[in-house]
């Protein structure tokens, strides 16, 4: 390759310096990056959602590459089951904000990198201001809601974004970019029925995979933002960490779709909590009328009526905390096995999850099959330790 495959996404900024160039020298003396490249990137905004799994390597890897203003989305706070794969923090950051935490730990890496913190939750009121400033998105959120919002907000800002997802043992990449291929709701115009899909808080995720996919998101910043190579437009990348195995899969621009064809119908960001249906219209209805407190269930298991208190959450989840006196059947063997068919009408059915969603679900179902008197536990498990055994562990 003699020179960039694609038109960087920014300009090159002031002549490196005696300290840029010994820091950087080993990108300077690539051909097809140079010090042409490393100006580029110095010159450039990049702007990271989340500082957990994939937001960490990352930032890490950006800030090490020298790109020259990094900022950071994350309004949460460190906690210890983060740290098996989110290695921009570390054991003195529990209980902190993970965008300080992390905006330190840049500042170690490279103090010639600006870090901007927003310590906010991304939603459709801030999304496109604060978009605005940068020249490049990174996705790094794990739920249907933010991917939609940060889709839709990229789309109407002309902006490119790359994009990760991990569960368990997969992760998928791409480069969404409307002005020169395909977004994201060409690939998923709608999102998964609420449940479909389990979140890595629901069904776990190798700790090691969010860097493998953390880093190939940050490879793609770097080749879109200083022109080198062929980003993932168009094409979405696949691993199988098992195998291991990558794929390409190539993604067609949508001519029918609602936020980047050629008739859109949307032109503004909406409630993407409601559109992505968080909890289905069934299961908030049974769940209003059918949910007791974790005190509530405490007093019924020390009744003198029995119940069946049933755990829907998978088994990996079951032996890392239960409810004393529960039983396993995970949500699956409700909605494609026989476990409606099989559970007794009677004593009274008490449903409980990690923190309400998958037993909401479970409760609805039940409630259509004639269990009248089914409750669930409002917050879970999660619930039940926090207020009855805080001895036990949370996940």
């Amino acid at each position: 390759m003699s020179g960039p495959a694609h038109m960087p996404l920014v300009a090159p900024g002031p002549p490196l310096g005696r300290a840029e160039v010994m820091r950087y020298s080993r990108h300077v003396i690539i051909p097809e990056l140079g010090i042409d490249g490393q100006r580029r990137l110095a010159s450039s905004r990049v702007l990271c959602i989340g500082a957990g799994g994939l937001g960490s390597p990352v930032l890490m890897y950006l800030a090490a590459a020298g790109v020259g203003t990094l900022g950071i989305v994350d309004f949460d706070t460190v906690d210890e089951s983060n740290l098996q794969r989110q290695i921009v923090h570390g054991q003195d950051d529990i209980g902190r904000p993970k965008a300080l935490s992390a905006a330190e730990r840049l500042g170690q890496i490279n103090p010639l990198v600006t870090v901007v913190q927003h310590r906010v939750r991304l939603d459709s009121e801030n999304a496109l201001t604060l978009f605005a400033d940068y020249d490049l998105i990174v996705d790094g959120t794990d739920n249907f809601a933010t991917r939609y919002l940060v889709n839709d907000a990229a789309v109407l800002l002309g902006k490119p974004y790359v994009w990760g997802s991990i569960y368990r043992f997969d992760g998928q990449v791409s480069v969404f970019w409307s002005e020169r291929g395909p977004c994201y709701r060409c690939l998923y115009p709608e999102p998964p029925p609420q449940g479909m899909v389990p979140s890595c808080a629901e069904g776990g995720v190798l700790g090691v995979l969010a860097g493998t996919i953390g880093s190939l998101q940050a490879t793609e910043a770097i080749k879109v933002l200083t022109g080198i190579g062929e980003p993932l437009v168009g094409r979405l990348l696949t691993y199988d960490a098992t195998e291991p195995r990558f794929r390409t899969l190539n993604i067609r621009k949508d001519p029918q779709c609602a936020v980047c064809g050629p008739e859109p119908t949307v032109r503004e960001l909406v409630d993407y909590e409601a559109f992505c249906g968080t909890l289905s219209e069934e299961a908030a209805a049974a769940a209003r009328d059918r949910t007791i407190s974790a005190q509530q269930l405490q007093g019924l298991l020390a009744g003198s009526e029995p119940i069946q208190l049933i755990d829907v959450r998978e088994p990996a989840e079951h032996e890392i905390v239960s409810i004393p006196g529960s039983i396993n059947i995970p949500k699956g063997a409700f909605f494609v096995g026989d476990a409606v068919r099989t559970l007794p009408r009677s004593p009274q059915v008490v449903l409980y999850c990690k923190g309400g969603g998958r037993s909401a679900e479970v409760l609805a179902l039940l409630a259509r099959e004639g269990f009248d008197d089914a409750v669930h536990v409002g917050g879970g498990v999660l619930s039940w330790v926090r207020q009855i055994e805080p001895d036990k562990p949370v996940y």
